[in-house]
């Protein structure tokens, strides 16, 4: 795997029309509406352009991943695999659903690799699943580490209050 920072435009570039888990969600028209007065990057509790008449319902929830459209100059958030609707992750340029071929590239699975199940099994799958190429970096540190070999890190951010002062 490689080291470069993947935005979601390039990770979504070129998906082959006949990939396996490809098909398309078929939204109702509200759902599409909704989408379209959401800018890539922002929800549906940001959106700044969402008519009163589209907005949520909901008392007290602010959740960041409702109507949440990808960024195609960053690279993708969290893709979650459960949850009600509204938290499926939504492409950056059309007003939908990912694909589970799109959340599976996201997810730096190859377009060979085939998920067996029906459409939201696999959404399950993806959203519970490491990406392979985060697996190869782990697997690739601890093997290093008990071979004692020297691999890029960083120093830790995050410190023990009691044993150091930080400022």
């Amino acid at each position: 795997p490689s080291n470069k920072i993947v935005s979601a435009a390039e990770a979504l570039a070129n998906i082959p029309i006949n990939a396996a888990n490809h098909e398309y969600t078929n939204h109702p028209q509200r759902t599409i509406e909704r989408l379209s007065f959401i800018d890539p990057g922002e929800n549906c509790w940001n959106a700044k352009r969402m008519p009163d008449r589209l907005k949520l319902n909901v008392a007290g929830a602010k959740l960041s991943q409702i109507y949440k459209r990808l960024d195609p100059k960053r690279p993708s958030y969290t893709i979650t695999g459960s949850g009600g609707g509204g938290t499926h992750g939504y492409h950056y340029k059309d007003p939908r659903a990912l694909t589970n071929r799109e959340r599976a590239r996201l997810q730096t699975f190859q377009d060979d690799f085939e998920f067996i199940g029906k459409s939201e099994s696999v959404r399950r799958q993806l959203g519970m699943a490491v990406s392979p190429d985060m697996a190869k970096i782990i697997f690739r540190s601890i093997f290093e580490t008990f071979e004692k070999v020297n691999y890029p890190s960083i120093d830790a951010n995050i410190y023990d209050s009691k044993k150091e002062n930080h400022n």
